[in-house]
């Protein structure tokens, strides 16, 4: 079957999300920084992570209330548990305690900008393990990035202690690079649920093993702040993160998702009185050459659809032309189990859900 279609040239939904969730993600970097005077690294880690899975929770149970949507929920299979369960651990657990424990041992303002190499690993996974293609202009965006990253953890003759800061941060994006493509396989799943089943287990885990460790409970302020920052920074931010990884590919909303940085540094110089030095001045123009690049991508080419059928939020676009049975639910968007026939057609496109084909 062959068609013909036009496509806007960029999906800016899901650009829109991945930046959303660059600047939640970004801010609540500094404002942990300010928390972790008073509270335990792991102890702080599960607060955060409560907080965003408490907060989901609730957004959950008040849509089942309220809104008490038609469409049926997107059902998890064996496979795909096993792939969230896996990205529980990577960046619910591994990763945020690294990255207190990198904030304690760095400014702000560096651990910020060292997040970027986030991206950069999520786009090697996603190129060499998962796939995903790419060309000369993302290679070059990446570079970059990690040529910032190394420009700001060098500081002069290294030592075990300055470096032990920057090492942790960047084992934390390793986690998280981890995390963004073990979330790629359930990505079409409600990605409140995803986000919400994050929060609670990685949140009660890395509480108890904080707990068990002699770790005490800080005061209510504390807790209270952390769940907020948690529910904003890591909750909403996990929900728009999945929502972009739909729409882009795991490596195209890393790259955005690279802007977080700028964000927690900005707030760190401004806010937090850390010194602008000409080395997070290099770090920070290096960062933002790899990050234009991305953004001024274009992919077109002509591509097959092979036959396809599976269950998603979706609405009636150039990919979703089928015929519905009298218990598909009305409305749109809506969720429903459908056939994708074959098809053939060019117009831009991001390696996003329908689009993860051979080149």
């Amino acid at each position: 079957m062959s068609a013909s279609a036009t496509a806007p040239a960029l999906p800016f939904g899901g650009i829109g999300a991945a930046l959303a969730a660059a600047a939640l993600f970004g801010a609540s970097t500094p404002l942990a920084k300010l928390l972790l005077t008073g509270t335990d690294p792991w102890m702080l880690a599960g607060l955060l992570y409560l907080g965003s899975g408490f907060g989901l929770a609730a957004i959950h149970l008040a849509r089942r209330s309220i809104i008490r949507s038609h469409a049926p929920a997107v059902r998890l299979t064996a496979a795909e548990w096993g792939w969230l369960g896996a990205a529980i651990v990577c960046g619910g657990i591994a990763g945020p305690v690294l990255l207190m424990f990198g904030l304690a041992a760095t400014t702000a303002a560096s651990a910020s900008l060292m997040l970027n190499l986030e991206g950069a690993l999520t786009a090697l996974l996603a190129w060499f393990v998962l796939r995903e293609n790419f060309d000369r202009r993302i290679a070059l965006g990446m570079a970059a990035i990690s040529a910032g990253a190394v420009v700001l953890a060098w500081g002069g003759a290294p030592t075990f202690d300055s470096l032990l800061g920057p090492a942790a941060v960047a084992l934390a994006c390793l986690a998280w690079a981890l995390d963004n493509n073990l979330t790629r396989k359930v990505s079409l799943t409600d990605p409140l649920i995803i986000a919400m089943l994050k929060g609670l287990v990685a949140g009660t885990v890395n509480l108890g093993l904080a707990l068990a460790l002699g770790a005490r409970l800080p005061d209510l302020g504390t807790v209270f702040g952390a769940g907020v920052v948690g529910f904003a920074g890591y909750g909403l931010s996990l929900v728009l993160f999945v929502v972009a990884l739909r729409h882009l590919g795991t490596a195209r909303t890393g790259a955005y998702f690279s802007t977080a940085p700028f964000v927690g540094a900005a707030i760190a110089i401004v806010f937090l009185a850390e010194p602008l030095s000409a080395q997070f001045i290099a770090a920070a123009l290096l960062m933002g050459i790899g990050v234009a690049l991305h953004l001024t991508e274009r992919h077109e080419h002509e591509h097959v659809h092979e036959a396809l059928t599976h269950s998603h939020s979706h609405v009636h676009d150039q990919h979703h032309q089928h015929a519905h049975a009298p218990s598909d639910p009305p409305g749109e968007p809506h969720t429903h189990m459908h056939a994708h026939a074959p098809i053939r057609h060019k117009h831009p496109h991001y390696p996003d859900a329908h689009h993860r084909h051979a080149h």
